[in-house]
């Protein structure tokens, strides 16, 4: 009988391609300017041969990974996920990771696969409503204001998240007719951040998209800090 010879192989060396061909199923949108974005922005740093040819290893794969898990599916600016890396890089566990993220940069966690797939899903009315708790007049009302939408009769996460809310808010007296001013602001507050992006998004480089994209989750971002702070010192005076 013959007998197996362990296996001598070294750590798996890839290139770009060979990176974003192991990406493609969870990041279709993934592309090798997307990669050396990151890179650029100090979120990877794959090793180079002395002819300067980029070198990923697996772990490289499995940080980019948790990258784009928390870009993509917690809607953090490249920033806040580098904070989290450069924490977990020095040992440390930090506090205000996102729910059923794990500390290593690993694949996904299986918390962070489900709820990318949830994000992915289209919602049946009926789904809509029995996940957000929503009744049907409050739903055709969210509809008939432009609080949500659908594409042939299918709601994604967004309008989720919205259900969700005006359920609580409606407990406190508040109706959708009452929460038109959340979308015009909403709608100024876009506007705010596509005038900021625009040249970047004037710009047809997958790099420079990348780049627009990280800029407005960052602008917006700011402009949430902002309205909160703004909102909070009003009602910080209510009982002073």
């Amino acid at each position: 009988m013959a007998i197996a010879q362990p296996d001598r192989r070294g750590p798996q060396v890839l290139n770009i391609g060979e990176v974003l061909a192991q990406l493609s199923d969870d990041f279709p949108g993934m592309t090798a300017s997307k990669i050396r974005f990151l890179e650029e922005k100090g979120l990877i740093n794959p090793k180079r041969t002395a002819a300067g040819y980029r070198q990923y290893a697996d772990g490289d794969v499995e940080r980019l990974r948790f990258v784009l898990a928390l870009q993509r599916d917690q809607y953090l600016p490249l920033k806040v996920i580098k904070d989290y890396l450069d924490a977990i890089d020095r040992g440390e566990r930090p506090e205000n990771l996102p729910p059923g993220v794990t500390v290593a940069p690993q694949a996904v966690s299986a918390g962070m696969a489900a709820e990318r797939q949830g994000r992915a899903r289209a919602l049946t009315e009926e789904q809509l409503r029995s996940e957000s708790g929503a009744s049907v007049p409050l739903l055709e009302s969210l509809l008939s204001f432009g609080l949500i939408s659908h594409v042939g009769g299918r709601f994604d996460e967004h309008a989720l998240q919205v259900a969700r809310a005006c359920v609580q808010l409606e407990g406190h007296g508040l109706e959708p007719r009452h929460l038109r001013p959340f979308q015009a602001a909403a709608d100024r507050e876009f506007g705010l951040v596509e005038r900021a992006v625009a040249p970047l998004t004037s710009r047809r480089d997958a790099a420079s998209q990348a780049r627009a994209a990280e800029a407005a989750r960052e602008i917006s971002e700011l402009c949430l800090t902002l309205h909160r702070a703004l909102v909070h010192d009003r009602i910080s005076r209510m009982d002073s």
